[in-house]
């Protein structure tokens, strides 16, 4: 059997590595990738492995957008610091989602897991999802509802109602309000987009995330794209790709 493992951290890649070989000699690493785009170029490039051990915080970003950029058909057993990526871990074809640090016999139990997943147990398995996401702190998403923004000596809370559209500026992420103040966040768009309630936000393009609220109307712009005008002031239009146009309307609409 074949797997990859994608994480940024040598020393972390090395003993996941070992203890894999560990529990089963036979499975094959057969390379480490560190980085979205070194991860993208491999599977364009490369036939689907049997197995996928991904962290989510890699160095260029979270590891979820990958999957915006190449598919990514084999099963996933996802490494992490964090359990707030559940939820959305077991959106993308995920059969096991490990906290580190990982021990033998959690990786074991993955392990397992995978190698009696069959066609006829794959419905099964959503019950088993479903229970460890209870075990997790319940099944239901929890979004936030403010950001804690430094600013000299103090931490200015930032209502996630109260945003209009957060965008990327020359790698500086800002938050702009419903009444045009900027904020500093020092996340990346990727990860605060997780964190941000899919009902009321969403990831127009790589620079932009807009809030609902915000939207004043829309134009139709050229090669069968959307302009998103919003009620506060924009650095430049905010466009949305032909592809995504259907999944906008759907999304403003609903």
């Amino acid at each position: 059997m074949k797997a990859i493992i994608i994480e940024d951290e040598s020393v972390a890649a090395q003993a996941l590595q070992s203890l894999i070989q560990e529990i089963d000699p036979e499975i094959e690493i057969v390379t480490i990738l560190q980085t979205i785009e070194e991860t993208v170029e491999w599977f364009e490039e490369q036939p689907q492995p049997d197995l996928v051990f991904m962290d989510i915080h890699l160095a260029d970003g979270s590891s979820f957008a990958i999957f915006d950029k190449v598919s990514i058909s084999c099963p996933i057993i996802f490494t992490t610091a964090y359990d707030e990526y559940a939820l959305k871990a077991f959106e993308v074809n995920s059969i096991d989602y490990l906290l580190k640090p990982i021990n033998k016999v959690d990786l074991e139990r993955a392990l397992n897991k995978f190698q009696h997943l069959t066609a006829a147990a794959k419905e099964q398995e959503k019950t088993s999802l479903e229970s460890l996401l209870a075990q997790m702190g319940g099944a239901k998403k929890k979004y936030k509802t403010c950001f804690l923004i430094p600013e000299r000596d103090k931490l200015i809370p930032l209502a996630t109602s109260s945003i209009a559209y957060i965008y990327i500026d020359t790698k500086t992420v800002k938050a702009i309000s419903m009444d045009n103040h900027t904020y500093y966040l020092n996340q990346t768009l990727d990860d605060i987009m997780a964190q941000l309630d899919p009902e009321f936000f969403f990831r127009a393009n790589r620079q932009f995330i807009i809030s609902r609220q915000a939207v004043k109307d829309l134009s139709v712009w050229f090669g069968n794209k959307l302009a998103v005008n919003l009620s506060v002031p924009v650095p430049e239009k905010i466009i949305v790709s032909k592809a995504r146009v259907g999944e906008f309307k759907t999304w403003f609409a609903e």
